[in-house]
């Protein structure tokens, strides 16, 4: 593990060398394969070194985040060209890396809790220093204050928990079942994930992000909510036993009306930024269920809504960078302006309503089968979400792609072959992951 981390320390002098911006990316693309390769694919704990260690849950969610940050950069062409503090961008998203790596990758609940609030600071100077417009400081603040505020009672958990246990060690999980420590712990996450009640920070930072911080936060930003409450669920099986109930019925309620309010946005971004918590909601209540087709459904969930949330988000900021908006009033015919981006624009809509082959239909299904175990009751809840899921992205993608062209467009660029390769790396891995399903329930 130790290796990885030197590797991406040694990226550090190649982000302020002139015209580095693409070997950058090359060079994320690299060790996704090196790490890709590097693992056996069984259920223990593997390379452990200090106080890292990886194990399946770890592995997939590490891939997914060397994957995004690659496309990331590959995204955010603009930046490089226009030369908008281009090397400061880069220095940006290698922290950013490397807090999730080792957040991901550590043993050690402090360690855990360091490099998890540590991601934080790269994100928001990304979302406040890249960002599009002025409200971008008050989205950056949303950010910052849900997370820090319920980010605090995990470190007065942390020092109870080592009061009782002495040790802070994921292999020496023991038990507790005080309701306050549970709130304590698990707050933080809820909040990443996020769950309703607690999500509004969630669809501001997406509006006023760059493109690139879109990506990561819908990528990966929001599995470290979803990795820490599977990584906590020893401590707590007695406690979630009795709060589940409570739990389900608000994130699977929550999932319905965020749907309903999907339907009701003007704004791309903001209506993709809202299906995610629509989609979290499902993975909350697929953990929450504990049991086996819950957990294995919540992670192959997080994985494929990583990659088609953040595919849709590039899409958007494709059509954001020809037109200079982001409103479905003025992005309307794009089928006559770009046919051949009508075609992704389908394929990865219909991927995020769980169409086959895509993998979001795996996940979906395990997690149906999970709920609906639990309680039959939930069916009424699960059936709303999954009809409209397609009703928005139907609507997303009829809105976009059909109508009468807006006649302020005067001139007009072409797609470039960047994009397209962008599109389809999200998209590939997306579908090809279905061939693979095995690997999303080895990992207990």
């Amino acid at each position: 593990m130790m290796k990885f981390i030197f590797m991406l320390i040694m990226l550090i002098p190649l982000n302020f060398k002139k015209n580095m911006f693409w070997l950058n990316q090359y060079i994320y693309l690299l060790m996704f394969f090196i790490f890709l390769i590097n693992f056996k694919f069984n259920y223990m704990y593997d390379n452990l070194s200090y106080f890292l260690m990886c194990d399946l849950l770890s592995y997939l969610m590490v891939l997914l985040s060397f994957w995004i940050c690659s496309l990331m950069l590959m995204a955010s062409s603009k930046i490089f060209n226009y030369k908008n503090f281009d090397s400061m961008f880069l220095f940006m998203v290698l922290m950013l890396m490397i807090a999730l790596f080792l957040t991901f990758t550590s043993s050690n609940l402090f360690i855990f809790y360091l490099f998890f609030e540590m991601s934080l600071v790269p994100t928001l100077i990304l979302i406040i220093g890249w960002g599009y417009q002025p409200e971008r400081i008050q989205a950056g603040s949303y950010l910052l204050f849900y997370t820090m505020v319920a980010s605090l009672p995990m470190m007065i958990f942390m020092f109870n928990y080592y009061y009782i246990f002495n040790s802070l060690s994921f292999m020496f999980m023991g038990s507790m079942s005080s309701l306050l420590m549970f709130l304590f712990m698990n707050m933080v996450f809820l909040v990443k994930m996020p769950m309703f009640f607690v999500h509004l920070w969630l669809p501001k930072a997406h509006v006023e992000a760059p493109v690139s911080g879109s990506m990561i936060l819908a990528g990966v930003m929001l599995k470290l909510g979803g990795y820490g409450m599977l990584r906590m669920i020893l401590i707590f099986e007695e406690i979630i036993n009795e709060l589940n109930y409570f739990i389900i019925i608000i994130s699977l309620f929550g999932g319905v009306v965020v749907s309903l309010i999907c339907l009701r946005q003007s704004d791309i971004k903001s209506l993709i930024a809202y299906s995610s918590v629509a989609h979290m909601g499902m993975v909350l209540g697929g953990i929450m269920t504990l049991n086996n087709w819950g957990l294995y459904g919540s992670l192959a969930m997080m994985v494929a809504h990583g990659l088609c949330s953040s595919g849709l988000f590039c899409l958007a900021n494709i059509s954001y960078e020809r037109l200079m908006s982001r409103s479905l009033y003025l992005n309307k015919g794009m089928i006559n302006l770009m046919p051949s981006l009508s075609l992704w624009w389908f394929l990865l809509c219909s991927s995020n309503m769980a169409a086959p082959p895509s993998f979001n239909l795996v996940g979906e299904l395990m997690l149906i089968n999970s709920l609906i175990s639990w309680s039959y009751l939930l069916m009424i809840f699960i059936m709303f979400i999954s009809f409209f899921s397609a009703v928005y992205s139907l609507y997303l993608f009829s809105y976009s792609q059909h109508g009468m062209i807006y006649s302020g467009i005067y001139s007009f660029l072409n797609s470039n072959l960047r994009e397209y390769l962008l599109l389809m790396l999200h998209w590939i891995p997306l579908n090809l992951l279905v061939l693979k399903g095995e690997m999303f329930y080895m990992w207990m």
